[in-house]
This record gives C-alpha cells, sequence and structure tokens, in this order.
C-alpha cells in the first residue's frame, strides 16, 4: 500500500502514510470502545485506511484529515455490528454460580469481551489521564449494552468532543435526536459503569504493595492471605468459560479446587491494560517451561482487590509483548 499511499500523495497534497501512522493508535482505541475487541479494532482501522485510500481524492479539506478518518472508522464499526453488536463478560450473561462441580467449560460461541494492552494507549500523559476512566473493562462492558449508534454518539460526543450537529451530519440525523440519544445513553452508563472513586488511581502508593502482595500470594496459592486481599464482594471471571463467580467465600471455594500449592509452578508477570493492573500468569508444564495461561485484569479500591478478569485466551500474550513460554529455572 506504501506505493499507492505516495501516489494518492501526489494528487492531494497529503502524504497519506504519515497520516495514517499518526492516527492509527487513537483509531484503535476509538475502534476499541466501539467494537470490545483489540483484533476486531484493528481490523476496522486497517479497513478504514483501505477506504480511505480510495476515497483520497475525493477529500475536499473541508474538515480535518483525522476527523474524516472518524467519520469513516465510525461507518466501518457501524458496518461490523450489524452482525455481532455486542461483546460478552460472563457477569452479563446471568447470575453467579456456586456448583464447583458443574462448572461450564469453555464457549467459543459466544463474542467475548478483550483487553487492551495500555501500549497501545497514546504517550500524550494528558490524553492518558482523560482516556484512563473511559477504558476501564467496567466501562467498556457497559458500553456493550448501547445499540451501535447510541454508543457511536457517545464515543463521538464524550471521548472525541464532536459538536451535535457534526455527529448527526455523520449519522444521518438531527442534532436533537443526538443529545436525546446521548442523555439515554449516559443514563444507561450511570446504572452499569463503575464509580470513579472505587477505583485506585496508578500514582497510589499502597497499590504496589497490594498488587505485590497479590501475585506473590498466587504464585504460592496462599488463600489465607488471598483472604484479606480480596474484597467481601469481589467478583471473579474467566472468560471464555461463561460460570463466574461473586463473594470472597465462594471465589476462594473456586481457586482452592484450581491452585494446587506447590512452588514455583505458577509465574506472575506483571503488566496492564485498559488503564488497570494486570497479571500475565504461567503455568509450568510437564516440559519444565513456563506456558502462557491467562490473563488476569485487576480491579482495585484503596485496599484491595474488588474484581478479576481472568483472560484464558494465550493468544493474548503476544499483543501485550509478552511470549507465549518462559524456561524454567
Amino acid at each position: 500500500m506504501v506505493t499507492h499511499c505516495h501516489a494518492r500523495a501526489e494528487e492531494t497534497g497529503m502524504d497519506l502514510e504519515e497520516e495514517f501512522v499518526e492516527h492509527r493508535g487513537p483509531l484503535i482505541i476509538f475502534c476499541y470502545r466501539m467494537l470490545g475487541s483489540l483484533q476486531d479494532a484493528e481490523d476496522a482501522v486497517q479497513e478504514t485506511y483501505i477506504r480511505a485510500w480510495r476515497a483520497a481524492d475525493k477529500f475536499e479539506h473541508r474538515s480535518s484529515f483525522r476527523t474524516w478518518l472518524y467519520r469513516i472508522a465510525t461507518r466501518v464499526c457501524l458496518d461490523a455490528l450489524q452482525h455481532s453488536s455486542r461483546r460478552f463478560i460472563p457477569s452479563a450473561l446471568g447470575s453467579p454460580g456456586t456448583d464447583l462441580d458443574n462448572l461450564l467449560g469453555p464457549t467459543t460461541d459466544i463474542s467475548w469481551l478483550e483487553p487492551l494492552p495500555d501500549a497501545m494507549m497514546t504517550s500524550d500523559p494528558a490524553a492518558v489521564v482523560d482516556h484512563r476512566q473511559s477504558l476501564r473493562l467496567a466501562f467498556i462492558a457497559a458500553l456493550q449494552h448501547l445499540p451501535p449508534r447510541q454508543r457511536a454518539v457517545l464515543v463521538l460526543r464524550e471521548a472525541l468532543a464532536w459538536p451535535a450537529a457534526d455527529v448527526a451530519a455523520l449519522l444521518d440525523t438531527t442534532p436533537a435526536a443526538v443529545n436525546s440519544s446521548l442523555q439515554r445513553a449516559r443514563a444507561t452508563l450511570a446504572d452499569l459503569a463503575p464509580k470513579e472513586d472505587q477505583i485506585s488511581e496508578p500514582d497510589d502508593p499502597s497499590r504496589r504493595s497490594l498488587l505485590d502482595q497479590y501475585a506473590a500470594a498466587f504464585e504460592t496459592a496462599d488463600l489465607s492471605k488471598l483472604e484479606r486481599l480480596l474484597t467481601e464482594d469481589v467478583r471473579w471471571e474467566m472468560p471464555p468459560m461463561p460460570t463466574w463467580f461473586s463473594g470472597r467465600n465462594d471465589v476462594l471455594q473456586l481457586l482452592a479446587t484450581k491452585l494446587v500449592a506447590k512452588e514455583n509452578l505458577r509465574r506472575m508477570v506483571s503488566t496492564s491494560a485498559n488503564s488497570q493492573p494486570a497479571f500475565a500468569m504461567y503455568h509450568r508444564g510437564a516440559d519444565g517451561h513456563f506456558h502462557a495461561h491467562s490473563l488476569q485484569v485487576l480491579t482495585l479500591n484503596s485496599s484491595q482487590v474488588s474484581a478479576i478478569l481472568a483472560f484464558h485466551h494465550p493468544n493474548l500474550f503476544p499483543h501485550f509483548g509478552l511470549p507465549t513460554s518462559q524456561p524454567g529455572r
């Protein structure tokens, strides 16, 4: 595509390749908010570039190139959401489980929400702060409850600060309808999205100690220590398994059946996703090497862990710059 981009640059007076590189990161974040999947977001951005390249000679400079790209990306996402408009976390599917003898196995016919590596976020510190709350996993999960066009209105108006008139022109509707849709979206999210004062911030001095204690307790299957670190109403979810658990007692019973208390059996590697602390868990195999098992994304309050989404998708590890296996030692 590079040669074609240079050719189109001569026609339009723009270096399309440079423009695409500059906007790729923010566009992935935008598409991720819309689609709830990093892979789908990357595919949507690629399709956005293809459509933009094909239509570059029609770009009339009435708006910025950035705005033009977001218009195309919005249409790409809405087209994708025609076929599958929602990604799920287990707690969105029903009540928590309690019967450890009848855990449901992995379900591949459900579109599961995926985490977003923090490395995909912009390097602009001010923008990172702005993105933080609207990229929490609970917020992205809440967005999935909105119809696609209402989701687009919310993201364009709130995250990108587009005027109602511009959103209306893109969606072929009226500013009044856009504002009405935004109000309905806000009302839905008010019931579903996390409250800011329930979440610890990255610079919280006690947060690192809490995370270190959690990782050590998990590696050694120290349930008594985990009991002190988990809130009474902690949630444990593990897509693609639809069964989930709520409450410290049920979560500890689950961990008691799954965690073997054996030295040097698990390895927890610190990372981050959706502006939240995360751990990549490796499990020692029969070959003595540690193999990718799951990616745990944690929600913290001021002193404890209040939720864990453990994604049992080893294929996520490369997106976080992590190997799928490590040598044992």
